[in-house]
C-alpha cells in the first residue's frame, strides 16, 4: 500500500512496509523527537505509572514529550461539537514540519517491526518532529485526518485512549529495540 506524504519540504511516496523483519536493524536512524498526543479523560494512576516508565525508558534513544487533552465534557450530548473542539486542540500542538501518524481503528494493520520501519523512515522525510495522534470518545476530527501523514491502527479491537497510550509508548520502546539491535524485541 502506498501513501502519498507531505513531508512539509516535498512530497514523497511511502509505502508502509509490509515485510517481518525492519530493514533499519542495528543501522544509524536519525532519531525525530517523539510527540504523543492523547485525547480523553484523566489518566488512572496506573496507566500515568506504565506511561511515564516507558517515556523515561524511550528517552535514551530520543526526546518524548506526552501531551493530555482532556476531553470536551460540556458538548457531551453533541458529539460532533465534541470531536470539533478536541480537532482544534489537537491541531494547535501540530507544527507545519511535524510528521503525524493518526492512530486510528480504520488504519493500516502494521506489526511492531513495521512500526520500527515508520519510526526510521520518519527520520528521512525532513520533518522535525514525529507526533502521534490518539483520538477521543468520538474518534479523530476532519482537519486532523486531513493534516496526517499516515494512518495506523494498534489493534482491530477498537481501545480506550489510556489502554492506546500504554500499547503505543510500549510499541515505540520496542520500535527503538529493533531498530538498535536489541534483546527487548525478542
Amino acid at each position: 500500500m502506498v501513501v502519498m506524504l507531505s513531508a512539509r519540504l516535498h512530497t514523497i511516496n511511502y509505502a508502509l512496509p509490509s515485510g517481518r523483519d525492519c530493514k533499519y536493524t542495528g543501522q544509524a536512524v536519525r532519531a525525530l523527537p517523539l510527540r504523543i498526543i492523547s485525547v480523553g479523560k484523566k489518566r488512572s494512576q496506573g496507566v500515568q505509572l506504565i506511561v511515564d516508565e516507558y517515556i523515561e525508558k524511550l528517552k535514551l534513544y530520543c526526546s518524548v514529550e506526552d501531551a493530555h487533552i482532556r476531553n470536551n465534557p460540556k458538548n457531551a450530548r453533541d458529539w460532533r461539537a465534541q470531536v470539533d473542539h478536541e480537532d482544534s486542540a489537537v491541531m494547535d500542538l501540530i507544527r507545519s514540519d511535524d510528521w503525524v501518524v493518526l492512530l486510528d481503528e480504520r488504519g493500516r494493520d502494521i506489526g511492531s517491526e513495521q512500526m520500527a520501519e515508520l519510526v526510521g523512515d520518519a527520520g528521512n522525510t525532513g520533518a522535525s518532529r514525529l507526533s502521534f495522534c490518539i483520538g477521543g470518545p468520538y474518534g479523530h476530527g476532519k482537519r486532523l485526518r486531513e493534516r496526517a501523514d499516515v494512518s495506523v491502527k494498534l489493534s482491530s479491537m477498537v481501545l480506550n485512549h489510556q489502554i492506546a497510550i500504554v500499547v503505543l509508548v510500549e510499541q515505540l520502546y520496542r520500535s527503538w529495540t529493533i531498530l538498535k539491535g536489541q534483546n527487548y524485541h525478542r
